[in-house]
């Protein structure tokens, strides 16, 4: 078919880019490829395993919920977790509950065969984006149950369009997809999908699961004392250029930055914009306090008044923004926002905040941190949404014991 072909010539050329962008010193590109090599000799795994796959970090984070769950529930079970990129393999290699943890080799047809007859899982779940064409369809002919989980579709995707059949047919390849939202299920409905029903968003049981499971933070109480805290996660340069501007103007206050890009480079460029300002890793008094690490976030969000999430004053989109409101804490974003319905759903709730430009940012953040009763309202709104949309662990893990799929 011409839309496999074209596909397989997709795959073939992201290939090219990767080792170009490696050959002249990508370090993720590098990651990438050193990960890759030898892959069959690396998977020494007991088959009829429990195969779980995530694209990165987030959507691992996503999922981790329901692959704890069945770590949980079925635990003579051995669960091998797959990553696509160097951000969520080289953070979770040592993840303690998978049995097995690798990178996904490329989806080319060869490569799809070896991997499903190596693993030879008995259940495979997919997390939230994740449509690579060969291994869904080398499942399907395997008879092999697969499962997408915290799925989300907007009408722009490719499954959508007049070209997209190729997308259509592998979504019947599914033995079931558990999507988040009602706009996904009419989605879907449209194009004649059935096999598929609204269970939410897992990353609601996994933030709430933070209010048990994150532990303290060295050195964060003692370094903010008795100031008020702003908290700013996952932050891209842009973001970095308006907390700057907005930070001029303040006195006996506290931030702290933890930047999604924590490079040398990078961090040199942050104590630029920030003059004085420390590195967790150097931690001693100061007015700002640079993240140099990876994995603290979730944690650190608890010590804030107000929490900043990153990404929403460029392409990227906004990152994370169920972590800080679990803590009842108010959340502020840039404007691009627009592809992550909790968003959009919080604005409406009137549980964040967006703010498009430097004079926005200064007066939004000068009123949470003045009006103590404001702030502590829109905190509350935040963390009553997560409360109120857990659940879909649950419901997953009982379509997974009522087929008999574990």
């Amino acid at each position: 078919m011409v839309d496999t072909l074209v596909y397989n010539i997709g795959i073939r050329l992201y290939r090219t880019g990767v080792s170009l962008a490696a050959f002249t010193g990508n370090a993720k590109a590098r990651l990438w490829l050193e990960g890759r090599k030898n892959w069959r000799e690396k998977m020494q795994v007991d088959t009829g395993c429990i195969w779980i796959h995530a694209a990165s970090l987030g959507e691992f984070e996503q999922g981790r919920p329901v692959l704890e769950a069945i770590h949980n529930k079925y635990p003579d079970s051995r669960i091998v977790l797959t990553f696509f990129s160097p951000s969520g393999y080289e953070v979770r290699k040592n993840y303690p509950v998978a049995d097995h943890i690798f990178y996904l080799p490329l989806d080319t047809k060869q490569n799809a065969k070896d991997f499903i007859a190596i693993l030879q899982p008995k259940l495979a779940i997919f997390i939230k984006y994740e449509f690579w064409y060969h291994y869904l369809t080398t499942l399907y002919k395997n008879n092999i149950p697969v499962l997408l989980i915290s799925g989300i579709f907007r009408p722009e995707q490719p499954f959508f369009k007049f070209y997209g059949g190729m997308f259509r047919r592998l979504l019947k390849k599914f033995n079931w997809l558990f999507v988040q939202n009602k706009t996904s299920l009419d989605l879907l409905a449209g194009i004649g999908v059935k096999n598929v029903s609204l269970a939410g968003d897992t990353r609601f049981d996994r933030v709430w699961d933070l209010l048990e499971e994150a532990p303290p933070v060295a050195g964060i109480k003692e370094f903010i004392g008795e100031r008020k805290a702003v908290i700013a996660g996952s932050t891209w340069h842009s973001d970095e250029l308006v907390l700057a501007g907005w930070w001029r103007e303040q006195a006996g206050r506290c931030l702290i930055i933890a930047p999604h890009e924590v490079d040398e480079s990078h961090i040199q460029q942050l104590q630029g914009l920030f003059p004085g300002a420390v590195r967790y890793s150097s931690l001693k008094p100061g007015s700002v306090l640079i993240i140099d690490n990876v994995g603290m976030l979730s944690a650190l969000y608890r010590y804030a008044r107000v929490t900043y999430v990153g990404g929403g004053f460029g392409k990227e989109g906004i990152h994370n923004i169920l972590e800080p409101a679990t803590y009842s804490k108010p959340v502020v974003f840039g404007s691009v926002y627009h592809k992550f319905p909790e968003a959009a759903t919080l604005l409406a709730l009137g549980g964040a905040i967006s703010v498009g430009h430097q004079f926005a940012m200064n007066r939004e953040m000068e009123a949470l941190l003045e009006d103590d009763s404001l702030c502590a309202q829109i905190g509350q709104i935040a963390g009553r949404y997560v409360a109120d949309n857990k659940g879909a662990t649950e419901k997953i893990l009982n379509y997974i014991q009522e087929k008999r799929l574990i």
